[in-house]
């Protein structure tokens, strides 16, 4: 067996880096060697680093911190040495980003969860099984910055759920336009004090800054025609309403879609149910199948879908034909957002990354 592949998490200590710690421990392909993070915190013990103004421990994934962190000196991200591992995940602020992941990406490839390279021309924004053929625009990314490295950015997390269950659509039947609400999670804003669950607290919040057109501009390269040179955007017209609901974890998206050949419902479930992706056998966080297709119109629910497939399913239902659009349909879907839709989604494109070579050659 190979060696692991050693990797460092940078924002270690947030909400988005602790969830990193928590799908890498014991991981089979990557050992984290070094966590980073803000000049507050550095120079402490992992465990002393997360730790509140009021002594609490600050560890919002799930169980316990993982043993093997608990000890590990957190260093400063600024100064951090990104040559001393071979992949860096990053979890910080896109203002954060801007000035450490380029630095990172002269010496090592860095697979990021924030915004700031998602829409860069010579980088892809990959979800495994979806549009694993633009993986080696990294190649590219390289060369024509003078990199040993790259950086690759997952898509927002609304927008992943979407892209899953479009897939087979796409390649079965093609997609000309989208409707969808989403009905977004409350961790999916961070954790702000607790003001933000007080403002949704019985309520949904009708507006997410920024959030639609991210989703506009991500559906429209995920499924772009690779050239091996950059990505041509598909011709999807998307329009999309994202909105804050009283949930902890896992976004819900109501979607009608227009496909451009026409298709039964029991089609469109069948495409859904056989779509299993070859080059996602054998990588440690995918599941056997990337989507889940319920026959009870009473689901998917959020509080008993989301951890479907330990987090990395898309739960599809209410699966049926639409009677507006011509050649449409309609469904439901919950993706669980701070898992395939951050650290965890983040993780298997390291891992899709390696299998093609890409990374720790």
């Amino acid at each position: 067996m190979s060696a692991k592949l050693k990797a460092a998490v940078v924002g270690a200590t947030g909400i988005a880096g602790q969830q990193f710690l928590a799908c890498l421990a014991g991981h089979p392909w990557f050992e984290v060697t070094a966590l980073a993070g803000s000049a507050r915190s550095a120079g402490k013990p992992y465990a002393e680093g997360i730790k509140t103004d009021k002594g609490a421990t600050g560890w919002w994934a799930d169980g316990e911190v993982p043993e093997v962190f608990r000890g590990m000196p957190i260093q400063d991200s600024a100064a951090f040495d990104a040559a001393s591992v071979d992949v860096v995940f990053t979890a910080v602020e896109s203002d954060v980003a801007r000035e450490l992941e380029p630095r990172y990406a002269r010496t090592t490839p860095v697979v990021s969860a924030a915004s700031l390279f998602r829409m860069e021309s010579d980088s892809p924004l990959l979800i495994p099984g979806v549009n694993s053929d633009h993986a080696p625009l990294v190649r590219e990314m390289a060369r024509r910055r003078g990199w040993k490295g790259f950086v690759t950015a997952i898509p927002n997390c609304t927008t992943t759920g979407l892209a899953v269950s479009l897939a087979p659509l796409v390649r079965s039947f093609g997609v000309r336009s989208l409707f969808m609400t989403s009905m977004q999670a409350v961790s999916g804003a961070g954790r702000s004090g607790g003001v933000l669950v007080l403002d949704a607290l019985d309520n949904i919040i009708p507006y997410i800054p920024g959030e639609e057109e991210k989703v506009q501009r991500e559906v429209a390269k995920i499924f772009g025609r690779f050239t091996g040179a950059g990505v041509e955007n598909a011709p999807i017209a998307v329009s999309c309403t994202c909105t804050r609901a009283n949930v902890l974890e896992g976004h819900t998206e109501s979607a009608f879609v227009e496909l451009e050949r026409d298709a039964s419902a029991a089609e469109v479930a069948e495409a859904m149910r056989a779509f299993a992706p070859a080059e996602l056998k054998g990588l440690p966080s995918a599941p056997p199948r990337l989507i889940h297709v319920h026959d009870d119109p009473f689901r998917p629910q959020v509080r008993l879908d989301r951890d479907r497939g330990a987090g990395m399913v898309t739960t599809v239902g209410r699966l049926r034909k639409d009677t507006v659009f011509a050649r449409g349909v309609k469904y439901l879907l919950v993706s669980h957002n701070t898992k395939m839709g951050a650290a965890k989604g983040a993780v298997l494109v390291a891992e899709l990354l390696k299998s093609q070579g890409l990374l720790g050659a």
